[in-house]
């Protein structure tokens, strides 16, 4: 606390730092307790309260005619809340809103706005209110003597501190706040499931959240949009009282076209289309021809999206939307309450209800309590008046002829003030003999009552049964099925650059110099090409416009691009050092393109290589990334592609590798002996002395991988030999040895081709 000074002028003194800490943290606890976070109770805020209060005080029951809403904000910040209008009619509209509440309190007549924008409401002068049925779970016991009364802001009224809510309110409409330094976040729940988990608490105090999330699914928000959170961090969120869950929207497929019938809480329509559109004006969705918003009266939600065609992966393109607009939503969770202690705090699921559980308790006894202090009352005065018809004569006299009958009656028979006073407050014409029989009619029925109420004041088995059927029949009467299904989804991903790349054929070309260009289709002649003065073609590699290129150079390097980034082949292309940094001097041995998982096999003139995947060769890095180490004297060689049907590893081991050093030597062992890297040297293909590899006396030539039904052609100047694999039987042999001599004519390879024979015919193609 402030120390306060007082000076010789009177006046009070106290420290700058001292007074505005006292201030905000004074004006922070206002807000946190009487603005922003809701009670335990009946789970409303101050303002709400007063709302609902001044309606039932204006009569406005869910059965009376409508009022208009002027009137209730009048008599709202007139009597109970001294705030603006138009953040009272903002509070009681969303009350309203059955889009916005699970379970509206107010009846609206009029423009209250709609899920496309919620705050398109007309004025509060020409609404028109009254308070829904269901406000009733918050008001039908307040006058039992079930609440407390405080004084409103001038003094001249009081009002209710906390309504008698039978039904856990803080979890069945939710709220959200915002406070100084803290906030709330509590979603809607479904009547019969919180119901049906509060009776279960009341038999087993000790259920775990777990336990409780039997009956408690997940929320249940006004839309049918799915729940798509996983139970695990359902249960941890009620564990801790925070977390997060997501809403997905809902489609169906009607004869091609994607039709969204539910959006998540709180989302527009426009707003969903509006995200859409912009996408498709930026040329993200290639794939969608049309979007229309069929919404009416009958179909409150209906988007409509055409794909371009029925080849859409329409699973996969409303994974994007999901990914990439509202059409899938987080919500945030943080249970923050006033509990019945009077201070703010984040609970979970068991102590929340717990807390709730106690309240309704007190709540009970205290309406029970006054029920029977009200019978006793009457049957005390039922007494007396009973003396009195018993003692009609004498009690006429003592009232006739007596100063003080009061005093008499009390002295004479014995009677209380109370008593006394009925007796003397009795009309005429409640002296005939009926009334009698009437009061002792009365008298046994309020007996009745008595032992009935003493019985369950009395066990606290009875009262915990009271309480598990008075809310067993308010689900009843207020509960409805659930609305937001609690579905498992994937996660949902929005379309890369690649994705929305077509995949249509194209022929990359490289030049001597260095430069590049893509060209559309398979069946390009690239000798035909024109080249720049001095230049000419040296590489090509066919892929698809959607996968990247592998560029691989002498130094070992290896670089990445996507194809669609390349120029077209209608000019004379780009120079590639425009797109990537090459060492100086470096020239580029291999182009690649294919599936990641496809298998390549990496070789050095020296005898060296290993099998990597073209996945394992992609690099963002315009230095690209070191791949090959190139032993001294030896040069890398043009980079072999491994059959497709390689990628299982069982049919690895129908493959084979053969290599051919210049001197003639060739050497043949199964692929599956090569193993796999990610980059390195490799191991010993076949054996070369380093000095002559150094020296340039021998290297390797060529390399061939084939499979064992494939055919292979030795390449020799204008010679050329055809072995079938029953042929090869003399040059194979485990890796790393020195190979034998090929005949005489054929021992100066320039190449080796492999023709794979069809079984079913003998004829034969060319193999990729």
């Amino acid at each position: 606390m402030p120390e306060f000074q007082t000076t010789d002028e009177g006046f009070e003194r106290v420290a700058l730092r001292d007074y505005t800490e006292k201030a905000y943290l004074d004006y922070s606890m206002y807000v946190i307790l009487d603005r922003a976070l809701p009670n335990v109770g009946d789970g409303l805020k101050p303002v709400q309260r007063r709302i609902i209060y001044a309606m039932s005080e204006l009569g406005l029951k869910s059965t009376s005619k409508y009022k208009k809403s002027a009137r209730t904000v009048g008599d709202v910040l007139g009597k109970f809340h001294p705030h603006g209008d138009s953040a009272c009619y903002e509070a009681m509209v969303l009350m309203a809103q059955p889009f916005s509440y699970r379970y509206p309190l107010v009846d609206g007549q009029g423009n209250w706005g709609s899920p496309d924008d919620p705050k398109s409401f007309a004025a509060m002068r020409y609404t028109e209110s009254r308070l829904a049925r269901f406000a009733d779970v918050l008001l039908s016991e307040l006058g039992q003597g079930t609440a407390d009364w405080v004084p409103n802001f001038d003094g001249t009224m009081d009002e209710p501190s906390i309504l008698p809510a039978r039904l856990p309110h803080v979890l069945l409409n939710g709220t959200t706040g915002i406070a100084v330094g803290m906030a709330t976040d509590i979603p809607p729940h479904n009547v019969r499931e919180v119901t049906a988990a509060c009776v279960h608490l009341l038999d087993a105090p000790d259920a775990t959240v777990e336990q409780l999330c039997e009956y408690i699914h997940g929320p249940d928000y006004p839309t049918r949009a799915e729940i798509i959170t996983p139970r695990k961090d359902l249960l941890q969120m009620y564990e801790t009282g925070r977390g997060s869950l997501r809403m997905r929207a809902r489609w169906v497929n009607e004869g091609g076209d994607l039709v969204i019938t539910d959006l998540p809480h709180q989302v527009s329509g426009n707003r969903v289309l509006e995200q859409i559109a912009q996408q498709m004006q930026a040329k993200k969705l290639p794939m969608v021809a049309d979007l229309r918003d069929e919404s009416d009266h009958e179909n409150p939600t209906r988007l409509v999206i055409v794909p371009r065609s029925n080849r859409v992966d329409a699973e996969g393109l409303m994974a994007h939307l999901f990914a990439s607009t509202d059409l899938e939503k987080p919500y945030r969770v943080n249970i923050n309450v006033i509990g019945n202690d009077g201070r703010p705090g984040v609970k979970g699921l068991v102590q929340l209800l717990t807390e709730w559980l106690t309240f309704r308790r007190a709540t009970v006894i205290r309406r029970l309590q006054y029920r029977l202090d009200k019978v006793l009352a009457r049957l005390h005065l039922l007494e007396g008046l009973l003396i009195a018809y018993l003692n009609l004569d004498e009690v006429i006299e003592i009232i006739r002829y007596e100063d003080k009958p009061k005093a008499e009656l009390m002295t004479r028979f014995s009677l209380s003030a109370d008593q006394a006073e009925a007796i003397l407050e009795l009309k005429l014409r409640h002296l005939a003999k009926l009334e009698e029989m009437k009061i002792r009619g009365e008298q046994d029925e309020l007996a009745i009552e008595r032992d009935h109420l003493q019985a369950i004041l009395g066990s606290e088995k009875n009262l915990r049964q009271l309480i598990k059927t008075e809310l067993q029949q308010d689900a009843e009467t207020y509960g409805d099925d659930r609305r937001s299904p609690i579905v498992e989804r994937g996660e949902s991903r929005a379309f890369s650059n690649i994705d929305l790349v077509s995949n249509d054929p194209v022929t990359i070309v490289l030049s001597e110099k260095g430069w590049v260009r893509a060209a559309k289709g398979h069946d390009i002649d690239p000798l035909g090409l024109s080249y720049k003065a001095g230049d000419k073609f040296s590489l090509q590699v066919h892929g698809r416009n959607n996968q990247q290129v592998i560029f691989l150079d002498s130094t070992g390097r290896a670089y990445a691009l996507m194809a669609h980034s390349l120029p077209s082949a209608r000019g004379q292309g780009e120079p590639l050092s425009g797109h990537i940094n090459p060492p100086p001097g470096a020239q580029f041995c291999g182009l690649l393109m294919g599936d990641s998982q496809r298998k390549v096999v990496l070789v050095t003139d020296g005898g060296y290589g290993f099998a990597t995947s073209l996945g394992d060769m992609l690099s963002k890095n315009r230095n690209g990334k070191t791949l090959v180490s190139v032993p001294k004297g030896a040069r890398i060689m043009a980079p072999v592609m491994v059959p497709a049907l390689a990628l299982a590893p069982e049919s690895r081991e129908t493959l084979y590798l053969a290599v051919v050093s210049n001197e003639g030597r060739m050497l043949v062992f199964p692929l599956i002996e090569l193993p796999e890297l990610v980059k390195g040297k490799g191991n010993k293909l076949i054996s070369i002395p380093s000095a002559r590899v150094q020296s340039r006396d021998e290297f390797v030539v060529a390399v061939a991988v084939f499979a064992h039904s494939d055919q292979l052609e030795i390449h020799a100047g204008k010679r050329k030999m055809s072995l079938q694999f029953n042929d090869l039987e003399h040059y194979l042999g485990e890796r790393g040895r020195r190979g034998h001599k090929l005949p005489r004519g054929l021992q100066r390879v320039d190449r080796i081709g492999v023709t794979a024979v069809a079984a079913a015919t003998g004829a034969a193609h060319q193999q990729e």
